[in-house]
């Protein structure tokens, strides 16, 4: 017999995967008036994200005939950025803390704001619509590979940066 998911039997749903809300530090981190602050946060910073995203579309459109390169390139820096984002928010190196609201305002909302998964989804119904098969799997098999690849460099390069060792980690 499966275990009922969680929230059905009445205990808290967890709000982000990376927080055990049974630890009172990690839930206190969005109680009360600090659920605005980390909301205000994550609005702030998609406001800068997505300004950012519209910034790159309008400097470089592209050709609306051909792939989309320049949401692959939005969404394959913004992955690489996540990476280099995350390790020391993550996984803490040395001395240094940082800020509460720096994961919920760069990564939730700058980084949310500046790649996209709509635009992405949006651009292979296009390329399918107008019957280029190959370029749609290629756009979205490149941008998974091209993602992914920079989420690894990423970490693995900042890792090397923190620690001096390469792969070092938690």
């Amino acid at each position: 017999m499966n275990p009922a998911p969680p929230g059905a039997g009445g205990e808290p749903v967890p709000v982000d995967p990376d927080v055990d809300l049974h630890v009172p530090a990690q839930r206190a981190e969005t109680a009360g008036a600090r659920l605005l602050l980390v909301l205000a946060a994550v609005a702030a910073g998609g406001v800068i994200g997505a300004l950012a995203r519209y910034a790159a579309v309008r400097a470089w459109p592209g050709d609306p005939a051909s792939a989309p390169l320049v949401t692959l390139g939005i969404n394959v820096l913004g992955s690489f950025l996540i990476g280099v984002l995350m390790v020391p928010v993550a996984e803490g190196h040395g001395r240094w803390s940082p800020h509460p609201l720096l994961r919920p305002f760069a990564g939730t909302g700058v980084l949310g704001g500046f790649t996209t998964f709509s635009a992405y989804a949006l651009d292979a119904r296009d390329l399918l619509a107008r019957g280029e098969g190959a370029a749609a799997f290629g756009y979205v098999a490149g941008t998974l590979a091209g993602c992914l690849g920079a989420v690894w460099a990423a970490v693995a390069l900042t890792r090397w940066a923190l620690t001096g060792r390469p792969g070092a980690g938690r």
